[in-house]
């Protein structure tokens, strides 16, 4: 029976592209789309035939929560959470992470489908799909479509530029896949899901 590696590159609100996609044992994109509300995610589930079939893999998506400026938007993956008394996390404003779509994987892990989590920065840095670009730039979106296209032999990704949603949730799809070769290590846990990375 044929297995199917979801990537699913989960953004932190439905104005940001939620990228989606489902790769074959073949290397093959069988589905690329974008969604943006968490209806659309649950319907994407609820309507995949082989989710049983599947390894999923869900990435962490910044929380953006009350972070209007843009030093406190790009130092709050640096700060100590949680781990200094001087900081008072009032409205998990401190939180590194949004629990958006954590009631909808819950839902489906208990409905005994296999999803893990994933933070995007780490996987793209063990495979070596980094770029020295602003995340998400026109530039950063191009670099990572022509490593995807050249090193990891994705015939079927197009040359013109493919939304950066689409190109994170192919990172996820190839964590997922690492996952079925259990190719991975544990490193964390959010929200009772254990967020994995490869080895």
């Amino acid at each position: 029976m044929a297995e199917y590696y979801i990537g699913m590159s989960l953004s932190p609100s439905s104005t940001i592209e939620t990228g989606v996609v489902v790769l074959d044992e073949y290397n093959k994109l069988i589905l690329v789309d974008k969604l943006f509300s968490m209806s659309d995610v649950q319907f994407f589930f609820e309507n995949f035939a082989s989710l049983k079939q599947s390894k999923v893999c869900v990435s962490l998506p910044w929380d953006n929560t009350l972070m209007t400026g843009k030093w406190r938007i790009l130092s709050k993956p640096y700060q100590m959470v949680t781990t200094h008394k001087g900081f008072l996390n009032l409205e998990d404003w401190l939180d590194r992470y949004s629990y958006r779509g954590c009631d909808c994987i819950r839902k489906l892990i208990d409905n005994g489908i296999d999803i893990k989590r994933f933070d995007l920065y780490l996987s793209r840095l063990k495979l070596n799909l980094y770029s020295n670009f602003k995340q998400r730039s026109p530039a950063d979106c191009k670099f990572l479509q022509n490593i995807l296209k050249n090193e990891y032999n994705f015939e079927d990704i197009p040359s013109n530029m493919m939304p950066a949603g689409a190109l994170e949730a192919v990172v996820g799809a190839l964590v997922a896949r690492e996952y079925s070769k259990n190719n991975i290590e544990k490193i964390s846990e959010f929200a009772g899901v254990d967020v994995i990375n490869i080895k």
